[in-house]
């Protein structure tokens, strides 16, 4: 082999005088990376739908509703974890048949606290939510009835604004009022959750004065309705510097678990 004492060892292998050891068996090129991603897709593939058959009809029945309504990108997130035996917000929940039954509805940041609400809850209520990243209100207006499944809940803690940022506020309020009176006729008592701040960012066309129009606008509509509201822009807002990732709409895990015990909180108060 050709000791490369005097040349660059970039160079040497850009010419291919020595070979890298460390990179050897990683993919050279796209067509080889696509490849190498399908095998493992395939892998996780067939380990998820063997661990589908070892479950109970009415957990098999979960995971088929989840595969329709994740997407593609929580779904392979779900698999995965699913495979390595991780818990993650998407859980099956057996009931407790003496417990009151709870449906959390939201985007990535409600996901986000999903688990810390079911802690704080625990031997208190069955916390279920929503098979989907819930996104805006559009999609809440195609999907609510996919999200109410059999609507028999006891109490229903809600959020709509984070992608609603750039839907003009008529079209926001039409929406959301849609969809409290949905949520309303299954005769659970609802919990409104005040959208989050995010920050401005120009490049994501996102404005942290969007998220003050839309909770203005929906505490109307609450109001209106007489529907509770969790205010969690009011309480997490003091602590976003610790709380809240840096230039990003998501929290830390102490913010998931602080904003957890407060939805946690608000649902325990209205099962009251």
């Amino acid at each position: 082999m050709i000791r490369c004492k005097l040349w660059p060892l970039a160079f040497c292998l850009s010419i291919g005088l020595i070979s890298c050891p460390a990179v050897q068996g990683e993919p050279t090129n796209a067509k080889e990376a696509a490849a190498k991603k399908a095998e493992e897709d395939q892998k996780l593939e067939q380990q998820y739908q063997t661990l589908i058959k070892m479950l109970s009809p009415a957990e098999q029945a979960w995971e088929r509703t989840l595969q329709e309504n994740l997407g593609n990108f929580y779904l392979p997130i779900h698999k995965r974890q699913k495979v390595a035996g991780q818990s993650n917000a998407w859980d099956f929940v057996e009931d407790d048949p003496q417990l009151p039954r709870v449906l959390l509805i939201g985007d990535s940041v409600s996901r986000g606290y999903t688990q810390s609400v079911r802690k704080h809850l625990a031997g208190k209520a069955n916390v279920h939510r929503a098979p989907a990243n819930c996104g805006p209100t559009s999609l809440g207006l195609r999907k609510i009835d996919v999200w109410l499944g059999d609507g028999n809940w006891d109490v229903i803690h809600f959020n709509f604004g984070i992608h609603d940022r750039n839907t003009p506020i008529v079209e926001y309020r039409q929406r959301l009022e849609q969809l409290v009176e949905r949520m309303q006729q299954t005769g659970a008592k609802l919990v409104w959750a005040s959208t989050t701040p995010i920050p401005d960012d120009a490049a994501k066309k996102q404005a942290s004065e969007s998220i003050v129009q839309r909770n203005k606008a929906a505490a109307e509509i609450m109001a209106k309705h007489d529907v509770a509201t969790d205010d969690l822009f009011f309480v997490v807002t003091p602590h976003l510097d610790k709380m809240q990732n840096p230039d990003d709409v998501h929290f830390n895990a102490t913010g998931y678990d602080f904003l957890g015990q407060n939805v946690a909180d608000a649902i325990a108060k209205a099962l009251k």
